[in-house]
């Protein structure tokens, strides 16, 4: 469970996370990807396409507890995260582009994600509480809205706005780790293989179809790594957010079970994937004349 202290922490760290997206932004980034929209498209539509049925599939075939599949599917609704940035950034990606696809997934998850999670919910005939959620997900633009007006007034501001927004996002794990882990280390003990497997494969499968679909459609590769890292990491602290303000009783540990263990995960699998696309770019590089590096 988590205690009124911890909510509010959480309700801190969720507005300076959101905070910093929204101060990396310009009105003059809008513009230019409604002038090129192409990318920015494929990255909404494997978001909140892919992933929402990934999460649906999962659900489905490990047979999971209710709450437990509940949580998995708030979670394979959520919006890119902030941490994506950081990883596409180590992958030689295209940063512009993922700062943009984060920010775009978050404006529109407040129309799609209600939408997405009464479609799939009704499938596995699952009660989620969608006012609540929605609720969540406007107040949670605020300070979007805000990290915007700030970059604007000053650019030094914004810029450090938006480096405490993109930092915090990972110091949000250790947090996990330090407080929610060790008092629901029980429950993770007995807690099904189906929660871990989940857990873990949501985040990589997105990243593969993502990779995949994009290199489908002839993206260049940078721009495909960029898609399958904003595809497969999600918002997990605002999955966790959600859960935390919305569900209540000893059963909010399983609802909360996926988002916390796949914000733990995706650290380790996004890892792994960034080395491989790194290594996949110099060897890439290795190939072109050097008249063209």
């Amino acid at each position: 469970m988590v205690g009124a202290f911890e909510q509010a922490i959480l309700a801190l760290m969720i507005f300076v996370i959101m905070l910093g997206m929204g101060a990396s932004l310009t009105p003059r980034d809008f513009y230019l990807a409604l002038r090129r929209p192409y990318g920015l498209a494929i990255g909404v539509i494997s978001q909140y396409g892919f992933m929402p049925l990934i999460g649906f599939i999962l659900a489905l075939s490990l047979t999971l507890p209710e709450a437990i599949a509940v949580g998995l599917l708030i979670m394979s609704c959520m919006p890119g995260g902030t941490t994506s940035n950081i990883f596409t950034y180590f992958s030689k990606g295209n940063l512009a582009l993922s700062v943009l696809m984060t920010v775009t997934s978050t404006v529109a998850g407040v129309i799609l994600i209600p939408i997405i999670l009464v479609v799939y919910s009704n499938a596995l005939d699952l009660e989620i509480p969608r006012e609540n959620i929605i609720a969540t997900l406007v107040l949670l633009l605020v300070p979007v809205g805000i990290g915007m007006v700030l970059r604007k007034f000053s650019a030094n501001v914004g810029a450090v706005t938006e480096f405490f927004g993109s930092v915090l996002a990972l110091f949000f794990i250790v947090f996990l780790i330090v407080s929610w882990v060790p008092r629901n280390w029980q429950f993770l003990l007995e807690t099904t293989s189906g929660t871990y497997i989940a857990s873990i494969c949501l985040g990589l499968f997105g990243i593969t179809i993502g990779y995949l679909f994009a290199r489908a459609l002839r993206l260049h590769p940078r721009n495909a790594r960029t898609v399958a890292l904003e595809t497969g990491i999600q918002n997990g602290p605002l999955a966790i957010a959600i859960i935390a303000f919305t569900f209540s009783g000893t059963e909010a540990q399983s609802y909360m079970a996926v988002p916390v263990l796949y914000s733990l995960f995706i650290v380790i699998v996004s890892t792994c994937v960034t080395l491989v696309f790194r290594r996949a770019n110099v060897a890439a590089e290795q190939k072109l004349p050097d008249s063209l590096l």
